[in-house]
């Protein structure tokens, strides 16, 4: 029966059950396969953990751990230690971004307190024999906050006014904006700069490498 935390030190307990422990160890304590296509993979790892940790959000848009506000993100590490991607915060509504607040988005809800959990994303190492490491818990410090609104103000006035098409990955400090689509037949709806709907890819708020890079270190 999946456990249920009820406090930050249940939660970081739990961690520390896992923290070591392969992808193979996890995916047999927990009965399942470990997936042999590379499709399969992604996301894999997140369902797992969040399975091993109970996460009670299941598909909402709310934290992973909505009754104690914690957001859930692994971080994959090369062999220097260093975050290997960006990370995914949440994706984009490109139709109603022009009426959303810093402090009543998703990105600030997703971002107030999060569980970090770095894993071992070096591809030398084969998908199953990867480890998982030790969580720990974040949360902005105020000038990492400020930065945080800040960027995500100005990007998303600029996706809002019709300025789709001049938002590139090159943009914002912490925050950056991305597509996030399967494919290129995934679309999505938003606004050009002459106010009307158009077909777009569909896009997502992610975290710079360079910021969890510094969290990191921060926190260790």
């Amino acid at each position: 029966m999946m456990m249920i935390p009820n406090t930050e030190t249940e939660l970081l307990s739990l961690c520390r059950g896992i923290e070591g422990l392969s992808f193979a160890q996890l995916a047999a304590k927990l009965g399942v396969s470990v997936p042999m296509n590379p499709v399969h993979r992604k996301g894999w790892l997140g369902v797992l953990v969040e399975k091993a940790l109970g996460t009670t959000a299941g598909t909402e848009a709310k934290p992973d751990f909505h009754h104690l506000g914690i957001e859930l993100k692994t971080l994959p590490l090369n062999a220097r230690g260093k975050p290997v991607e960006s990370t995914f915060v949440t994706s984009i509504n490109l139709l109603t971004i022009h009426h959303e607040h810093w402090e009543t988005s998703q990105c600030y809800s997703k971002l107030k307190h999060v569980l970090w959990l770095p894993i071992e994303g070096d591809e030398r190492i084969a998908f199953a024999h990867r480890r998982i490491g030790r969580a720990f818990l974040w949360s902005a410090t105020q000038k990492d906050a400020c930065i945080l609104e800040r960027d995500w103000t100005e990007l998303s006035f600029m996706l809002g006014s019709g300025q789709m098409a001049d938002v590139d990955a090159r943009m914002g400090v912490y925050l950056q904006v991305r597509p996030k689509a399967a494919n290129s037949r995934s679309l999505c709806y938003g606004f050009d700069a002459e106010g009307n709907k158009v077909l777009t890819l569909p896009r997502g708020f992610y975290l710079r490498p360079s910021f969890t890079e510094a969290m990191l270190s921060a926190a260790m």
